[in-house]
């Protein structure tokens, strides 16, 4: 059965959609841009904050589970130039330092609020 993941831990979600579901298995991330808990949107930060601030929140709503990133099976990075991939990857290797999920990075014409970068993880409860 599905369950909804609410934290006050990561931005709160502005629309259809929840933080994050289960079903007891598998937690399924929405996607997380840079945005803290409190509202403040970085999009105008590097790309290496704007990813640390969305892992973050990523961590944020696994903990929320009581897992942690090492739970995070698939994760989906969008990004809205390419060219910051390398930057990205940096920020990112600090979250995912031993077995890291499988990942798919890739470049999309916009994001929400104009932000550089968005991810969302599946995470096992195993």
């Amino acid at each position: 059965m599905k369950r909804i993941i609410s934290t006050q831990d990561a931005p709160e979600a502005v629309g259809a959609y929840s933080q994050a579901t289960t079903n007891g298995d598998l937690v399924f991330t929405a996607g997380q841009i840079p945005m803290t808990p409190d509202g403040d949107l970085l999009a105008d930060e590097d790309i290496a904050v704007q990813t640390r601030q969305s892992l973050e929140n990523v961590k944020a709503i696994l903990e929320d589970e009581g897992l942690t990133m090492q739970n995070a099976l698939k994760v989906t990075v969008f990004l809205d130039d390419i060219d910051d991939f390398e930057k990205m990857n940096e920020a990112y290797k600090e979250y995912f330092q031993d077995n890291p999920p499988a990942r798919s990075a890739v470049e999309v014409a916009n994001l929400p609020k104009g932000v550089g970068v968005e991810i969302e993880a599946i995470a096992t409860n195993e």
